[in-house]
Parts: structure tokens; sequence; C-alpha cells
């Protein structure tokens, strides 16, 4: 929970970035424009964010995939790339599961028996998904190599296979966040015309 000073501090900064005349985003939440009507305009984003877990050992691939569904028209996430300076880590990294439309766990040889950040991730990104209505996906499991899924995930998710032929399990694996990103926002749309 954001305090009240802190609130008004990031009210300022956006209120004098758009004086001068700048948009100001705010990753993840949005850009605040300047309109000469209205004062400011804010825009959330419109892709659908993505979260991509992996252990170190698989970072090269993690920013592949990162690559690859930037490039389909999403949003992804990933710690080495969207981290800043000084940010507190696990909050941050907390706030990026919540806010994403998807969460990506990389499975592979060097993940599924490590200890650390991974599993916490996993564990955090299920509890928000049993938040969520139950036939919404959220969780999507890749495998980058050929191992071995745990069985907790196995029981509630299909997983995608990014080998042996990666471009045609990222076609599969963007289809399938591309479909689910136009149920919800069908589902949404009486909502948005009730407002």
């Amino acid at each position: 929970m954001i305090d009240t000073a802190t609130t008004q501090l990031l009210a300022q900064i956006v209120a004098r970035g758009v004086a001068a005349g700048r948009a100001v985003e705010i990753d993840r939440l949005g850009v605040f424009y300047p309109d000469p009507v209205r004062g400011l305009r804010f825009e959330p984003p419109l892709l659908p964010r993505v979260f991509i877990a992996y252990v170190t050992e698989d970072r090269h691939a993690a920013g592949r995939l990162y690559d690859d569904l930037e490039s389909a028209g999403f949003s992804p996430w990933m710690d080495c790339r969207n981290l800043l300076p000084g940010q507190n880590w696990p909050r941050a990294i907390e706030g990026a599961i919540e806010t994403s439309d998807f969460f990506l766990p990389c499975f592979s040889s060097n993940s599924v028996s490590k200890r650390g950040g991974f599993q916490v991730e996993i564990r955090y990104a299920l509890d928000c998904a049993r938040r969520l209505p139950l036939d919404e996906t959220f969780v999507v499991p890749v495998r980058l190599d050929h191992c071995r899924v745990p069985r907790s995930i196995q029981r509630e998710s299909q997983y995608v296979d990014l080998y042996p032929h990666w471009n045609d399990g990222m076609r599969r694996l963007v289809a399938t966040m591309r479909r689910e990103a136009t149920r919800r926002a069908v589902l949404r749309a009486p909502e948005a015309d009730a407002g």
C-alpha cells in the first residue's frame, strides 16, 4: 500500500513532467500525456503483459523469449531488462507478476532441481492465479529442453515445448496468449459499455 506522502510526491512528479510538455511513463502502469484541453491524459498499456520467470543459467533462452514476445506484440517483463538500479527487487517482481496478463515459468534441466527465486516466483504466480476466474489462463509453462515439469504444475496447466523447434513452440505460445487476451477483451467489453 502506498502512503499519502508517496502518492502526493508521485502526483507532483507527473504534473511537473506534463506541465513541461513531456510524456511521463510509469512502468507497466501507463503514460501520462500533456493534453491542451484537460491538462493531461492517461493511457494504460494496451499490449498484453507477460512475466518471464527463469533461472540464471537460462538467461540467454529467456532473453530470446523476451525478444520474440516483444516482436509478436506483447509487453514482456524480465528482471535483468526491467528492474531499475536501486529498485526493491522482491517487491518489483511481485508487482510485475500481479500486473501481468500471463506468467511464463521457463522449465529446463537447469531450473527443475534448483532452489531459490524461481520457485518463489512460481508459488507467488500460482497464488495470484487462484484469485482469477477458473477458466482464465494465467500460468503458461514453457519447456526449454527435455526436462520433467513438476507434477503440481502439470496438474493445473498444459505446457508448451520451445524445443526442439523453437519457432513452432513460439507460434503455439503466441496463438494461445492472443486467443486468451481476445477472450478476456470480449468478456470485459460489456463492463466498459456499462461504465
